[in-house]
């Protein structure tokens, strides 16, 4: 694996810069741009169903994103050899921090998914509950903690 991200250092760390600034980036986009535009929707029903239909197709476009960050950080942490460094510390909290992003993301999903279903049933209070800590708490935070893994990367990537 070393050998491979020896021959390929440029692609896979591109690779995995990429994938962080969309993740990143498109929660930024969602929460501080899309999200204001959503509440100038007068009906409250048709502001659900539209917060709704961008996260699906947020998290549609970051999913892929998140399986090249988590491969090419682990030709990373290999091909770098950062488990065997005295950085292995920053190394694995920045891989703690992205398996947090990942799990707060895959409660988004399943917390969005909730709320559509209740949303077709009618159930506005429900879907506004499954949905509202959506943008307002998760997406916060995730964007707080790729803040923190991005630059623990550009400081792991400074002291090689």
């Amino acid at each position: 694996m070393q050998e491979i991200f020896l021959e390929n250092r440029t692609i896979i760390v591109f690779l995995h810069v990429i994938s962080g600034v969309v993740w990143v980036g498109g929660m930024v986009a969602m929460r501080y741009a899309a999200h204001h535009s959503f509440l100038k929707i007068e009906s409250p029903h048709k502001r659900l169903e539209h917060i709704a239909y961008a996260l699906k197709r947020l998290f549609n476009i970051v999913l892929p994103f998140v399986a090249v960050l988590f491969i090419t950080a682990i030709f990373m942490v290999k091909g770098y050899t950062l488990s065997a460094s005295e950085l292995s510390m920053f190394s694995y909290i920045k891989e703690a921090v992205w398996t947090l992003m990942f799990i707060n993301l895959s409660v988004m999903i399943y917390r969005r998914n909730k709320g559509v279903k209740l949303l077709d049933k009618g159930d506005m209070v429900g879907a506004k509950a499954q949905i509202e800590l959506i943008g307002k708490v998760m997406v916060p935070l995730n964007i707080a903690l790729g803040t923190l893994a991005v630059f623990l990367g550009t400081y792991l990537s400074g002291s090689l």
